[in-house]
């Protein structure tokens, strides 16, 4: 809602307000249906009561969501991202709960959007031609659209992201739209889907400032849990063993503060953000992501294609991480012998 506070926070004079008044009225009634009509959408992708891909716990007022496919690094898939969100969309509405724990069974938060299939469905590998247009309907009717992460952002109950392994390109995306992030000191963050044509995210810019973010999103660089912490990727780093319990902690301490107080903060932040343009800024990252997609010049990757093709997806990762070893930080920042 448009506010006094917000005026002045966007430098403009008060009487700003006072005229546009019922500007306030409209913008909230705007936001309130982009909220109803998010949660509309992510109900109807599957019954939210059938968990198969994640796990859904409560303890007590705390729910816990488990991204549940520890075989395969909780590699992003749409039916996944259908059930995380109707989960989330299940804990939100439940009186009973009062924050959000999401995190990843195994090795790893997530390994990202599946790319070991070359499918345009699954993965962020694109058809050589597809025209634009038909590329962004085609991202639009699936899960994979601005509408994934704005959802974490407008929930009422605040979610705490607890990451431990790898938390690798949309796995990333993920944790920079919760409200809290915990690492352990086994984190690994990094978005190496930019070495094949993709792209970063506009919350890490956000978060992180211009040039922390340029540093990552433009060489795909691992960055480790302490590096996180320096440039704002996360708030705490605990032991490996300490996580959970840490985080579990901090959700029941949340837990504690009335409803609507912790409802009414994170409206002042998130509408406030989506106010001065977070969702227009989220439109643009996600048509930029449909053109770098659907480009028919692979010139500069056609190694990598050619490496997929002989040898797998091994080969296809070896191809195309090899040559940036070693990194300043993350797993691999050792010199190989």
């Amino acid at each position: 809602m448009i506010s006094r506070a917000v005026c002045s926070y966007l430098r403009l004079p008060t009487a700003h307000y006072e005229v546009n008044k019922g500007l306030q009225f409209f913008v909230s009634g705007v936001i309130m249906c982009a909220r109803s009509l998010c949660a509309i959408k992510f109900q109807k992708e599957i019954n939210m009561s059938n968990y198969n891909l994640v796990s859904y716990e409560q303890d007590g007022p705390v729910l816990i969501i488990t991204l549940n496919q520890p075989e395969a690094l909780n590699a992003l898939t749409p039916p996944m991202e259908g059930e995380l969100h109707a989960a989330l969309e299940q804990g939100d509405r439940d009186e009973s709960i009062r924050s959000i724990i999401l995190t990843g069974a195994g090795r790893g938060f997530s390994s990202g959007y599946n790319i070991s299939q070359n499918s345009s469905e699954e993965g962020d590998a694109a058809p050589d031609e597809e025209e634009v247009a038909d590329q962004r309907q085609k991202w639009n009717s699936s899960l994979r659209n601005p509408d994934m992460l704005m959802h974490i952002m407008q929930l009422s109950k605040p979610v705490i992201a607890a990451i431990d392994g790898w938390c690798i390109g949309g796995g990333f995306w993920y944790s920079l739209a919760c409200d809290i992030t915990i690492a352990s000191e086994r984190a690994v963050f990094a978005q190496p889907e930019v070495r094949m044509i993709s792209n970063s995210s506009v919350l890490f810019a956000l978060l992180c400032g211009w040039k922390n973010a340029h540093r990552y999103a433009l060489t795909g660089d691992h960055f480790d849990a302490q590096e996180a912490l320096r440039i704002g990727v996360v708030n705490e780093v605990v032991p490996h063993e300490k996580l959970m319990d840490h985080v579990k902690a901090l959700a029941q301490r949340l837990a504690q503060v009335p409803r609507e107080s912790v409802r009414v903060n994170k409206m002042m932040t998130t509408y406030a953000l989506e106010a001065m343009g977070l969702r227009n800024a989220l439109n643009v990252n996600a048509f930029l992501s449909t053109i770098v997609r659907s480009t028919t010049d692979r010139s500069d990757v056609a190694h990598l294609d050619k490496a997929r093709l002989e040898g797998g997806f091994r080969a296809f990762l070896e191809a195309r991480d090899g040559p940036f070893m070693p990194e300043p930080f993350g797993p691999r920042s050792k010199p190989r012998e």
